[in-house]
């Protein structure tokens, strides 16, 4: 497994966050789709110097991040779907088959409009990602990692994949990431590094898309909290070994989304990672 970083965690400008990732000896990066940097308007030229500069300091794209919200599942936003499938063409240009993305919450019932918008939406993004031969591939958390999976299987699509991320488990489904990893074995193609714990158990709806559940926006501070890779209550260990188990050979993309201190953050990360992998 290679060792990558989402850019934007260093919380600085791109071409020194590309340098300190380099520095840090990641092998790739992962990039927001949604910045003055990187968006769907970029011109070819732009997306040359963007690989310029990546591939300048030895490093690839592990993948992009095209979370543009979950309103557009629950509403069948036109202008966002159109928006999503665009960054599925840049990431190719870019040299990576993968997107990722928040999707929402996957409803517990098939009968509710919720679902039948989430399913239509995932479905014709699936379809598309297919057709470019890519993946559309859905970040976990919001659900367990068995109705992620039902979800998924109906959508009868090799385009749709998912985005292990083992701390949004952990924090907002109470999930185990061991079990979602043979759960979810056929569709991983990417996975995110980060840790964390759940400080209260609530309607996962409430925090990602309350107001398309008439709910009210719960906060997320009270319910959930990240921590430092092997600070929080996943597995690294037996988490790891289960990714070596289904054979993935993927990316494991340091998520940093709190903290003052993210460029120390992410280098103790990295060493906690390449101590955990040798192993």
């Amino acid at each position: 497994m290679k060792i990558g970083v989402i850019l934007e965690s260093f919380r600085t400008d791109f071409v020194k966050s590309v340098r300190q990732a380099a520095a840090l000896g990641a092998s790739g990066v992962q990039i927001y789709a949604n910045t003055s940097t990187l968006n769907e308007n970029i011109s070819r030229s732009d997306i040359e110097k963007i690989r310029t500069v990546i591939e300048g300091e030895g490093l690839c794209i592990s993948a992009l991040c095209g979370d543009f919200g979950c309103g557009m599942y629950y509403t069948r936003d036109r202008a966002q779907i159109d928006r999503e499938k665009r960054i599925m063409d840049i990431a190719k240009e870019l040299g990576t088959d993968i997107v990722t993305t928040h999707i929402g919450v996957v409803p517990d019932t098939e009968n509710c409009t919720q679902y039948e918008s989430m399913h239509e939406v995932c479905y014709e993004l699936a379809q598309y990602a297919d057709s470019v031969k890519g993946h559309f591939a859905v970040e976990t958390g919001p659900e367990k990692a068995t109705a992620l999976k039902n979800f998924l299987d109906k959508l009868n699509s090799r385009g749709v994949a998912v985005n292990l991320d083992p701390a949004n488990l952990v924090m907002c489904a109470g999930d185990d990431p061991v079990s979602a990893v043979h759960i979810l074995k056929d569709y991983i193609v990417h996975t995110h590094a980060k840790d964390g714990v759940m400080l209260k158990k609530c309607d996962t709806r409430a925090l990602y898309a309350p107001a398309y559940f008439g709910l009210r926006q719960l906060n997320w501070g009270e319910h959930i909290e990240e921590r430092p890779l092997g600070k929080g209550d996943v597995s690294w260990g037996k988490y790891l070994d289960a990714l070596k188990e289904i054979g993935y050979d993927g990316f494991l993309t340091i998520e940093r989304e709190c903290g003052d201190t993210p460029y120390e953050d992410i280098s103790a990360a990295v060493s906690f990672l390449k101590k955990q992998l040798a192993e």
